[in-house]
């Protein structure tokens, strides 16, 4: 028997997975919490398997909640709840203690299935971040950034100009422009959002 508790702040998602899981013989639904007080309670009188936790939630990151429940009840198992299939996400759900990670449009199988190789102690995450996933580049396939490149494509993230950035590291905005430029060329981006969403994705800023 699986015993399984639900994070969320939308009860139509608490109410939906559970009206997927009512009937499964080998599952023991515990209950549902919409904020992380009242998981934090649940959790002092009783200690499910598996918490299907919200990634989301507005007052609190689930990425923090997770790596709460796992320092204080390392024993339970966390399967992150998410619209999200940023590569950066769902890593930092895995560092933070996740065993899996599930998007909110999964079937009942794929559900079960998660929770199944969970329970075993192994990983799971949807097949479609799975394929998200695979699109990262191979590491040793990644251009190499120089300090400067660095700090101008972090700059270049926030949202500031090429004149802001070049004020900030007291260049000219053409040197700034050059190195974006460069930056393009390296990995091979169509634009500048497209470039931002590579760095995210490969975690080099």
């Amino acid at each position: 028997m699986i015993q399984v508790f639900i994070v969320d702040d939308h009860q139509m998602i608490i109410e939906g997975i559970h009206s997927l899981l009512e009937g499964e013989k080998e599952i023991e639904w515990m209950g549902s919490a919409r904020t992380p007080e009242d998981l934090m309670a649940f959790l002092k009188r009783s200690q499910p398997d598996i918490i299907l936790l919200d990634v989301n939630l507005p007052h609190r990151s689930g990425l923090d909640l997770c790596l709460e429940i796992k320092q204080r009840y390392p024993g339970i198992r966390v399967i992150g709840l998410s619209t999200s299939d940023q590569p950066s996400v769902i890593k930092k759900m895995q560092e933070n203690g996740a065993s899996g990670y599930l998007l909110k449009d999964a079937g009942k199988q794929e559900i079960m299935t998660a929770l199944r190789e969970v329970n075993r102690g192994k990983t799971f995450v949807s097949f479609s971040v799975a394929e998200v996933l695979k699109k990262r580049m191979p590491d040793d396939q990644l251009p190499s950034l120089t300090r400067r490149e660095k700090e101008v494509l972090e700059l270049i993230a926030e949202g500031l100009t090429n004149q802001e950035i070049a004020a900030k590291l007291f260049l000219t905005s053409g040197t700034i422009d050059s190195h974006r430029k460069n930056m393009l060329t390296k990995f091979n981006a169509k634009n500048t959002a497209a470039l931002i969403k590579i760095a995210v994705s490969n975690h080099l800023i």
